[in-house]
C-alpha cells in the first residue's frame, strides 16, 4: 500500500476494535472540547495514533477563507485584518474553502518557535513591519493537536501548551511585539508507561486519562489483523465498506453537540460527583468540573436530556484516575482506586435511602 493511499484514506474509526476507554474519551473531547484534552497511556502498537487520526473523519469538513494560516471561521475574519496583513496577505480572500479538521502532529524535537510562531524583529526594526510565521497552534486552529511520546516532551513545552488549549488563544511576544491568534483545539497526548510519565502537575490538567493495554481476547486480536489486512490491500475499498457507520457516527456527534447546552445536571448527581472527589481526596476542583462535563456530553453523546449518576459512574475512572495522590509504596492501580470509592459512595447512598433502586457500578 502507497503512502499516499493511506494518506487519501485514513483508517476508519468505526474500524477499530476494542479499546472503548480510549475510543469514549476522545468522542467526549469532541463533543465539548471543554473537557480538557485525553491523555493516553498504553502499550506500543495499540492503535492510540491510528484512533485520533481517524477520528478526524468523522468530523465533518470545516470553512475559511482561503489560504487563512489560523483556520478561522470566514466571519471571524475581519475586512482590515492585522492577522492576515502580518503573515502577507494584505486582502481579505473573497474564495471560501472548505478543508478537513486539521490533526497537526506535534513532533518532539520542535522548538518553542516552531511550536508557537516567530516575529520578525529585523523586519520590525528595520522597516517598521510586523512580520510573523504561524507556528503548529496555528494550524491545529479547529482541530486537533496530537503529540506521541508526550511523556518525552520537555516540560516547559507540555505546560505551555496546556495554556494555550485551555485558553483557545495563542500569544507571542518578542522584543515589545505581542501577536496573539486563536488557537482552539483538542490536545490528545500518548505515552508508553514503561518510558516514564508526565510530572502529577501537568498530568492534572489533562482532562482525561485512558489507559489502553494489549487485547488478549483472542477473537478480538484476530479481527484486529483480518481488518488490517483487508485496508492495506485495498484502502479505498474498505473505506467505502465502513462508510455507512462512519456517516452514522458523523451524524451521532453532530445532533451530540447541537443537543450539549441543553443537557442538565441534576443536584443530586452533582453532589455525587463533588462527593466522589473528597472521598479520593482529590486536589483542586478540576475533578469534580471534569465528571460534569464528560457525564453531560456522555448523555449528548447518547441522545438524552439529563446527565445521571450512572454517566458519572461511567467516566469517573479516566476523569479522576490522573488526579489522585501518588503514594510511592502504594500496589493497588488509580482506576481500581476510584472504582472502588465509587461503590462504596453508591452503597452508602442506597443504605441511608433504602427506597431507591440498586444500582451496580459496570
Amino acid at each position: 500500500m502507497g503512502n499516499r493511499q493511506a494518506h487519501r484514506h485514513p483508517y476508519p474509526f468505526t474500524a477499530i476494535v476494542g479499546q472503548e476507554e480510549m475510543k469514549l474519551c476522545l468522542l467526549l473531547n469532541v463533543v465539548d472540547p471543554r473537557i480538557g484534552g485525553v491523555m493516553i497511556m498504553g502499550h506500543r502498537g495499540t492503535g492510540k495514533s491510528t484512533a485520533v487520526r481517524a477520528l478526524a473523519e468523522v468530523l465533518p469538513k470545516i470553512t475559511r477563507l482561503a489560504g487563512d494560516p489560523f483556520n478561522r471561521p470566514p466571519k471571524e475574519v475581519p475586512a482590515a485584518d492585522p492577522l492576515l496583513a502580518m503573515v502577507g496577505i494584505h486582502e481579505r480572500p473573497r474564495k471560501i474553502e472548505r478543508i478537513p479538521v486539521p490533526v497537526v502532529d506535534l513532533p518532539l524535537g520542535a522548538t518553542e518557535d516552531r511550536v508557537c510562531g516567530t516575529i520578525d524583529i529585523e523586519a520590525a526594526l528595520t522597516r517598521g513591519v510586523k512580520r510573523f510565521q504561524p507556528g503548529l497552534l496555528a494550524q491545529a486552529n479547529r482541530g486537533f493537536l496530537y503529540i506521541d511520546e508526550v511523556n518525552l516532551l520537555e516540560d516547559h513545552l507540555v505546560d505551555l501548551l496546556l495554556d494555550v488549549a485551555a485558553s483557545g488563544w495563542n500569544v507571542v511576544e518578542r522584543e515589545g511585539i505581542s501577536v496573539r491568534h486563536p488557537a482552539r483545539f483538542v490536545l490528545v497526548g500518548s505515552g508508553n508507561p514503561e518510558e516514564g510519565e508526565l510530572r502529577p502537575q501537568l498530568l492534572d490538567r489533562f482532562g482525561l486519562h485512558a489507559r489502553i493495554v494489549t487485547i488478549t481476547d483472542l477473537e478480538q486480536r484476530l479481527e484486529i489483523v483480518r481488518r488490517r489486512r483487508a485496508y492495506d490491500a485495498d484502502p479505498a475499498g474498505f473505506c467505502a465498506q465502513w462508510r455507512p457507520q462512519q456517516r452514522a457516527l458523523q451524524r451521532r456527534i453532530l445532533a451530540a453537540r447541537k443537543r450539549l447546552p441543553q443537557v442538565t445536571l441534576p443536584e443530586n448527581v452533582l453532589q455525587f460527583a463533588a462527593e466522589l472527589c473528597m472521598v479520593l481526596r482529590v486536589d483542586g476542583h478540576r475533578g469534580e468540573l471534569t465528571l460534569a462535563r464528560a457525564a453531560c456530553a456522555l448523555a449528548a453523546l447518547e441522545a438524552r436530556s439529563q446527565a445521571t449518576l450512572e454517566d458519572v459512574c461511567r467516566v469517573a475512572v479516566p476523569a479522576l484516575r490522573h488526579r489522585l495522590r501518588r503514594d510511592p509504596l502504594e500496589t493497588t492501580d488509580a482506576g481500581d482506586k476510584v472504582a472502588q470509592a465509587m461503590a462504596d459512595l453508591l452503597a452508602r447512598q442506597q443504605r441511608s435511602a433504602p427506597k431507591t433502586p440498586v444500582m451496580t457500578v459496570t
